[in-house]
């Protein structure tokens, strides 16, 4: 059974893992153990009775959400479990003071760019060679209507 909780300085180990699993370029445990003590910065988890399988980061400034980043173990894609930490990511950061929500993201990443649309994020841009490992673009979407 899958549930939700706020991540802490102690959970940069277990994020770390999900992190590595997912991007060429990855946040260190340390990066993750610095967002997770920022008063500015939230992170949800999405956990398998205690492991950590998944993560939404934000950082929340007056009422806009930036979504530093989002990832799912590998082996639990396609399961439905992306869309409904996005739910509760929008719930959580909308209680926090959110009126709106930006990120960026590869114009490769169809399946990232679907579900990001599936939640009302529409395309307003790009940010030319933003990604490090090979030079993509990023499309910025923003969501102003939460």
């Amino acid at each position: 059974m899958i549930h939700f909780r706020q991540m802490t300085p102690e959970d940069a180990a277990g994020v770390e893992l999900v992190e590595k699993a997912s991007f060429a370029v990855p946040w260190s445990r340390e990066a993750f153990w610095q967002e997770a003590a920022s008063e500015r910065a939230f992170y949800l988890l999405v956990l398998e009775d205690e492991r950590i399988i998944g993560y939404a980061g934000t950082w929340i400034i007056l009422d806009e959400a930036q979504i530093t980043n989002v990832a799912i173990a590998p082996e639990y894609r396609g399961q439905g479990i992306g869309s409904q930490l996005m739910k509760e990511l929008i719930c959580q950061v909308k209680a926090r003071g959110a009126t709106a929500m930006t990120l960026e993201v590869r114009p490769s990443n169809a399946p990232a760019i679907a579900l990001y649309t599936s939640f009302g994020f529409r395309d307003t841009g790009r940010r030319p060679g933003y990604y490090q490992d090979n030079g993509e673009d990023a499309i910025i979407m923003w969501n102003t209507k939460l």
